[in-house]
């Protein structure tokens, strides 16, 4: 066995030798993106004011399925996403189910535009890197998670996503046997 592989890695000389040079790169990606979220870690608390200033607890949400959306003003996929998971608001709000936006924008102004702008029906909160860091580093947007009604971490896109598959998954979330909300 440890002959063939031999043979098969000097017959590929070249390209090998590429992707040798990439291999540390490739696994040091990979390691960190498998720990950064694991599926079925809790997901960290944070307290925030919204852009009305109310206050933003993730743990008040407990209960409920959440859909903590990263994103900012200049991501236009991002904003692509933001119409529905406004209308996903609306029509899975009465079962349980929240969104929390975090805005990783560095002022706060194009933010309360874009809010005015769109009417946001759920609360906007600023992030920054230290709430970044609780969820792994957050390193390039848009990066979405799905958080279970016990506060766990079921889902994790980044990047443009298929929003068919996440609401998919959401739907999964609001009807499962466990939907209805914890006494508090």
């Amino acid at each position: 066995m440890a002959g063939r592989i031999a043979l098969r890695l000097a017959l590929h000389g070249g390209r090998l030798m590429a992707v040798a040079k990439l291999l540390p790169a490739l696994l040091m990606a990979a390691l960190a993106w498998g720990q950064a979220v694991p599926p079925t870690r809790r997901a960290p608390n944070f307290a925030r004011v919204d852009l009305h200033r109310s206050p933003v607890r993730l743990a008040d949400y407990r209960g409920k399925v959440v859909l903590l959306n990263f994103w900012a003003t200049w991501c236009a996929p991002c904003l692509l996403e933001m119409p529905r998971f406004m209308e996903w608001q609306n029509r899975y709000g009465g079962l349980g189910f929240q969104v929390v936006g975090v805005s990783m924008d560095d002022s706060e102004a194009p933010v309360r535009t874009l809010d005015a702008k769109l009417r946001l029906n759920y609360p906007v909160v600023m992030g920054d890197e230290r709430l970044g860091e609780l969820y792994g580093g957050i390193l390039g947007l848009p990066v979405t998670y799905l958080i279970d009604r016990q506060g766990i971490i079921r889902a994790r896109f980044q990047g443009e996503a298929d929003l068919d598959k996440i609401e998919e998954q959401l739907r999964s979330l609001v009807s499962s046997p466990h939907a209805a909300p914890f006494p508090r």
